[in-house]
């Protein structure tokens, strides 16, 4: 499957935005999205099962970050709230090939290409 990312740009700190991953096909599966700083390793952020029925987060976004997902659009989203400096990072969306509430990179098959966000103090 394809994963087209959008949604990134430049916002303020204490302001909000919302990420749209794309698939080109069904994914009946977890799918997730991970973070990428400058010099840092790829970290996870937020992941959903294929109903929606579980959603689970790191622990530097809970309370802020809320991920959801239309399967009638095969589409996953991330909304971005309280926006911190520390939150500016490429973000990738990702499909794993089982239910399994996965946080590691690697269990994840298909990512898609990333979306930049960068948040000003």
């Amino acid at each position: 499957v394809q994963l087209q990312a959008s949604g990134g740009g430049l916002v303020q700190a204490g302001g909000s935005l919302r990420l749209s991953c794309a698939a080109s096909a069904t994914v009946r599966y977890t799918m997730g999205w991970f973070r990428q700083a400058p010099g840092e390793e790829r970290e996870f952020v937020a992941g959903i099962s294929w109903t929606g029925g579980t959603t689970y987060y790191a622990d530097s976004v809970k309370g802020r970050f809320t991920i959801s997902r239309d399967n009638a659009k095969n589409t996953v989203y991330l909304q971005m709230n309280s926006l911190k400096p520390e939150d500016t990072a490429a973000y990738y969306c990702a499909a794993s090939e089982s239910n399994y509430p996965s946080r590691r990179a690697r269990d994840f098959a298909s990512w898609g290409q990333g979306t930049l966000v960068t948040v000003s103090s």
